[in-house]
């Protein structure tokens, strides 16, 4: 008690409760990456039988939209209001952190090896950093930089960069783009967790989504012969249209609810190392499910990316929250 009877504040109830925040955002970024993971498996079947990459992620986002807003709308209608002044991050949300991010990486992959294109697209927790250090003016920890770069470091050996390089101005221009709107889509999650919840938050980017996506790949001109013939995964024989089903619950809708969701509970800049688990999961079942051998460099690379995202977590938690986060709703460079 001070002199004047007043109770003093409880430090290590305030430092457990912290704790614990961390802990269910990192749990739920680690089911985000885990869900976004599945997308390679699930979808390159389908390319295989003829679909273009543009049509794959067309169907991928309509359907978790669709799903999203019938749920949603049955379940909790109230979540599907929006207010005015949310109606800019809500399209800016849909159209650069669902859109933009994966045509663009399509893109990339189209003229550049996927090794390059994904280390270009995951520089993204670089571009947040910097974002954090010298828009915010927040002063980071040197061992949170230190685990970034090791991640980044460990995600290079998992994609064999070094493999078929070569040099496409256009490729590395779109995959930069990809990185670029990675790191608008954690600044723009954690921006909208201030006002937002953030099942209501992912369906109306979905929507958004989906409407932009619709414009560059119609859903009418989906061949239809494609989307019911059969495609292996693993053992299985299974109609296309299925995976793209799956593809759509799991590696969208859901993996779009954990990701958005984790922004509650950790700073941008963290969960995007973090969110560097998903090409480990990607590649892992794309072994186990695909056939696609592992070598001891992706197997090695994949302890250094985990080790450098341990490194960020265990730094983050030294950070005060007033910090790493937006707790006055501000947004990010005002």
């Amino acid at each position: 008690m001070t002199a004047t009877g007043a109770a003093e504040p409880d430090l290590h109830v305030t430092t457990d409760s912290q704790t614990l925040v961390r802990r269910r955002g990192t749990v739920l970024i680690v089911l985000a990456s885990c869900c976004f993971g599945t997308s390679g498996v699930l979808a390159k079947p389908v390319m295989d039988a003829g679909l273009s990459p543009q049509q794959v992620a067309g169907v991928r986002i309509g359907l978790a939209a669709l799903v999203l807003l019938v749920v949603v709308g049955l379940t909790r209608p109230s979540l599907l209001r929006v207010r005015r002044t949310d109606l800019r991050l809500l399209a800016g949300y849909g159209l650069v952190g669902v859109a933009a991010v994966q045509l663009l990486y399509f893109a990339a992959v189209s003229r550049i090896p996927i090794g390059i294109a994904m280390l270009l697209e995951f520089t993204s927790p670089i571009l947040v950093a910097l974002w954090v250090r010298f828009v915010r003016r927040t002063v980071l920890p040197a061992r949170m930089w230190i685990g970034t770069v090791l991640a980044l470091t460990g995600l290079a050996m998992v994609a064999q960069v070094w493999q078929g390089l070569r040099l496409d101005t256009l490729g590395l221009l779109a995959g930069v783009g990809a990185a670029l709107c990675a790191a608008a889509y954690f600044l723009l999650g954690e921006h909208g967790m201030t006002t937002l919840n953030p099942l209501g938050m992912v369906t109306w980017g979905m929507v958004v989504g989906a409407v932009a996506m619709a414009v560059i790949a119609p859903p009418w001109a989906l061949p239809g012969d494609r989307l019911a013939a059969e495609v292996g995964l693993g053992g299985w024989r299974l109609p296309a249209w299925v995976l793209l089903v799956a593809c759509a619950v799991v590696s969208t809708a859901l993996a779009y609810l954990f990701s958005i969701s984790s922004l509650a509970h950790l700073p941008a800049n963290v969960a995007s190392v973090l969110a560097l688990v998903e090409p480990v999961v990607a590649t892992s079942l794309a072994w186990l499910l695909l056939d696609q051998k592992l070598t001891l460099v992706q197997v090695a690379g994949a302890v250094v990316l985990l080790g450098g995202a341990t490194i960020v977590q265990l730094a983050s938690a030294r950070v005060p929250p007033a910090e790493t986060r937006l707790e006055t709703g501000e947004h990010p460079g005002d």
